[in-house]
């Protein structure tokens, strides 16, 4: 029988609730372990995900915010066998993709999970709990920076080994993505420009700079994502907006010959890449829900034949971009969304260390995306244990 006092985890509800579990019933299960007290921060934080996933973002914060007031730091276990590894991932309170979802990357492994949330104005906790490798979870954001500095300044005579160093996370926002990349052999990447309300109503006055593409800084998924083809769409953009600052760039069409746009997740783990999916849609803001992968036996068949061909193929054709990203970025794991020019270019849309990668698109319909995605969280757990293990000296002879 499942020990009620031990957290469930993410992945597990997550997986659940994809499956069309009762969650209603689930959640009254934690909530009455809460009231029991039997470990009440576990399942509170458990609830919150729950919360998550069916879309009440305030219930789900103000039960995490519970949860976090009675304890900061939580333990997943292995679940066979004992831990082989200890991995301490820093975290900021948020919902599964405010930080590097690492649960779903290490299914099945042999690494305890230890995750440790730092709340803004929060002491960082001395001494840490015990560890073999720490990993900066925390997401790029505006509000995460005072986090990563904290971090940055906490961990620089850290004695254990650091995978995705703090000071690299900030250049994963999009203005200063561009400005990094600008150049590199083998990349397409239109220059981002970060700007408020009045500079975005200055492209209005600017005809020839259309189409261009805007989303309010701060914002995932295609949230608030629109082209603008000219100065009304502009206008009209500024009327339903209610954010402060943009995020703009000049639109790129990608669409293949056929006459469909393909967006790509790519996985850098220790600097080479992995393919997570292939997105195929007609229309150009493409992500791997709207594209409709499930309904298209072609559009399946296309994929699968892209991630057995990977190595050989995309991976090649593109060595050198992906080469100067791993190079610019020097993190340790990222995950890029990306397309290919007209012309054969890697275009580069977003690199990100928390974009969801997993393994729970259901294996009737996707038999080929279990294996691969087996190939990214071996290489990741590769990429732990390599990092655990420091390279042996060589000491000079006297």
């Amino acid at each position: 029988m499942e020990d009620e006092r031990l957290l469930l985890g993410c992945l597990p509800l997550f997986r659940m609730d994809r499956a069309g579990t009762d969650m209603t019933a689930v959640a009254s299960r934690l909530l009455d372990q809460a009231k029991r007290n039997l470990n009440a921060a576990n399942s509170l934080m458990d609830l919150s995900w729950i919360f998550t996933f069916k879309g009440q973002s305030d219930m789900a914060q103000s039960t995490q915010a519970l949860a976090l007031s009675l304890e900061r730091h939580y333990t997943l276990p292995p679940r066979d066998g004992p831990a082989g590894l200890r991995l301490l991932a820093l975290m900021t309170p948020g919902d599964y993709l405010d930080n590097t979802p690492v649960e779903f990357l290490l299914e099945g492994s042999d690494v305890q999970l230890d995750l440790l949330f730092l709340g803004p104005g929060e002491p960082f906790p001395d001494p840490l709990p015990a560890h073999d490798l720490l990993l900066t979870a925390v997401r790029e954001s505006d509000e995460n920076l005072p986090i990563l500095k904290l971090i940055e300044e906490r961990l620089v005579r850290h004695p254990e080994p650091v995978v995705n160093a703090p000071d690299r996370i900030p250049l994963l926002a999009r203005d200063r993505l561009g400005t990094l990349l600008c150049g590199s052999p083998g990349l397409a990447l239109p220059p981002t420009q970060r700007v408020d309300r009045p500079g975005l109503q200055d492209f209005a006055s600017r005809p020839a700079v259309f189409p261009l593409i805007a989303r309010p800084v701060g914002a995932h998924r295609g949230q608030g994502l629109r082209k603008l083809e000219d100065a009304s769409d502009l206008e009209g953009y500024l009327q339903d907006a209610a954010a402060s600052e943009f995020y703009v760039s000049s639109y790129v069409d990608y669409r293949s010959p056929d006459g469909f746009f393909r967006k790509y997740r790519i996985v850098l783990i220790d600097g080479r890449p992995y393919v997570a999916h292939l997105a195929i849609a007609e229309h150009w803001m493409v992500n791997y829900v709207n594209a409709d992968m499930g309904q298209s036996p072609w559009k399946r068949a296309e994929e699968a034949e892209f991630m057995a061909q990977f190595d050989e193929g995309f991976a090649r054709r593109h060595a050198t971009g992906l080469g100067a990203i791993h190079e610019h970025l020097r993190l340790d794991y990222v995950v890029l969304d990306c397309a290919e020019t007209k012309e054969g270019q890697l275009l580069l849309f977003e690199a990100d260390s928390a974009a969801m990668v997993h393994a729970n698109d259901p294996t009737d319909l996707f038999p080929y995306k279990q294996p691969q995605m087996n190939k990214v969280f071996a290489a990741f757990h590769r990429m732990l244990s390599a990092r655990r293990t420091p390279a042996p000296q060589v000491r000079a002879h006297s």
